[in-house]
């Protein structure tokens, strides 16, 4: 039996085509899911990113309802594909073709969640405002880079960072 089950948060919207040749063209969607790691250690990544890909019906409705952050719980089965690259060493790729996704939070929760992390991210990176003038003239060394704030962003804020290819494990 090949089952997989998973909970995670998209890394960012799923990417739509539709398959060529036919009389209808079938949806294609393809995302990740930044998955939690039930134990941690020291060093090591705390999630895994999950490929995913959902066909026809499952495809459209990614297409139509799933966002990049939204968390998300998905059945299918995995999949893996090899291929030889452009210096003929061979590749592999592993996948999850979805059966089923499910919402895990509500809409408000996710919109909550969304706007409270835009909201930390612009306040956290904001630039100073400079003194009153009428209290002292600031010297040239101090408008420099504020520096990043430490602990002040939620654990969950990297999920939502932009991925590419190379930031894959696989």
């Amino acid at each position: 039996m090949n089952k997989v089950i998973l909970m995670g948060r998209l890394t960012k919207d799923p990417e739509i085509r539709y398959s060529q040749g036919s009389e209808s063209p079938t949806c294609i969607a393809h995302y990740t899911l930044a998955v939690d790691r039930r134990f941690k250690r020291e060093g090591e990544p705390t999630a895994d990113f999950i490929n995913c890909v959902a066909f026809a019906k499952q495809g459209e409705f990614a297409e139509k309802y799933l966002k990049k952050g939204m968390m998300i719980a998905v059945t299918g089965r995995l999949q893996i594909r090899t291929y030889d690259d452009q210096q003929n060493q061979r590749r592999w790729f592993t996948e999850i073709i979805l059966d089923d996704q499910y919402f895990t939070e509500s809409r408000a929760a996710f919109e909550a969640r969304s706007q409270q992390q835009n909201n930390a991210y612009s306040q956290s990176y904001a630039p100073p405002s400079p003194p009153p003038q009428s209290q002292y003239q600031p010297g040239p060394h101090e408008y420099a880079q504020p520096s990043k704030p430490k602990n002040d962003i939620p654990p969950d804020f990297f999920i939502d960072q932009e991925l590419n290819d190379d930031d894959l494990p696989f």
